[in-house]
């Protein structure tokens, strides 16, 4: 048992672990303390959001709905590898699961099958949501997955938990199938494991881990054509850009900007104002979405929005 770390020291703990962090909202401070208590906390409880688009499921985790109010987890694991935070306390996440399931997180112990929902989670767990549509077809980018590891084993290396301190959502309640899906190139998501990689993970220092270990990761081709991009958007290795950056992409996106947003704006290849700006402008137009970064930075989701408009008169990628 673990009295729940400060907002400030998991942000610590996060960035330490290799985490690159979208701090959303209030997060510090958004929470459902007033309906219940917040520990002590015995573990990380791992859920996928049953979403694809990144904006909306962040914005969704944050506010929740209607029948559920927000935040609906702690972190939102974004499919360009980003972990956005939404709430730091209690979280309408884990709901009610198996008392003997927590027993054995407790003890660091195998999990037993869980046949009760009985014990209140949400007093007891951590809980990331991963963007994914949990359709057991939509992928997860290795980005996103190794954040997804990153957040468990910050938490588990700062309260000296092991990987057994780790469960799926569909380990605490019966009925749940989350997590599952495939990863790109490393086979299916099962709790066996992502646990497996937790303890890698905790084997090595802070932000020394990767999936492929010690092997270089792989060089991002330069797309050719609109195929090329969609296969690398898919693949989640189209790179999220951020204000000062001076890259190929950079100028590729500029271009499409001055095409569909601003004609004003100069094909530099350098993240500048201007492209904020119009980042921004674009984020709002077509995506209903009123960035927190006032633009400066570029993800998954303006991505699939602004390749699905990368055309020419004659059809032709821009």
């Amino acid at each position: 048992m673990a009295t729940p770390l400060s907002a400030a020291a998991a942000l610590a703990a996060f960035k330490a672990e290799g985490i690159k962090v979208q701090e959303y909202g209030n997060w510090r401070t958004h929470n459902r303390n007033h309906k219940g208590k917040w520990g002590p906390l015995n573990g990380v409880m791992i859920h996928h959001t049953v979403s694809s688009a990144d904006a909306s499921s962040v914005r969704l985790c944050y506010n929740g709905h209607s029948s559920l109010p927000g935040p609906l987890c702690h972190g939102v694991g974004r499919n360009d590898g980003v972990l956005a935070l939404v709430g730091w306390g209690r979280a309408n996440h884990a709901g009610s699961g198996d008392d003997d399931v927590l027993a054995a997180v407790i003890a660091e112990r195998d999990l037993p099958a869980d046949n009760e929902a009985n014990t209140d989670g949400n007093a007891r767990f951590y809980g990331l949501e991963i963007v994914n549509n949990g359709d057991n077809k939509d992928t997860y980018p290795v980005a996103q997955y190794e954040t997804a590891v990153r957040f468990a084993a910050a938490l588990c290396r700062k309260h000296g938990w092991n990987e057994k301190s780790v469960i799926g959502h569909k380990e605490w309640q019966p009925g749940k199938i989350d997590p599952r899906g495939p990863i790109v190139g490393h086979g299916s998501f099962t709790m066996a494991k992502f646990r497996a990689d937790v303890k890698a993970c905790l084997a090595q220092p802070a932000g020394k881990w990767s999936l492929s270990g010690s092997k270089p990761a792989p060089s991002k081709p330069k797309p050719r054509g609109r195929e090329d991009f969609e296969w690398l958007a898919i693949h989640a290795y189209m790179p999220e850009l951020r204000y000062g950056d001076e890259d190929w992409y950079v100028g590729w996106l500029q271009r499409n900007l001055n095409r569909l947003v601003d004609p004003n704006i100069k094909v530099t290849g350098t993240y500048d104002d201007a492209t904020a700006k119009a980042v921004h402008q674009f984020y709002a137009e077509e995506l209903d979405y009123k960035t927190t970064t006032g633009g400066k930075v570029f993800g998954a989701d303006g991505w699939r929005r602004v390749l699905s408009m990368a055309k020419d008169s004659k059809g032709t990628l821009a």
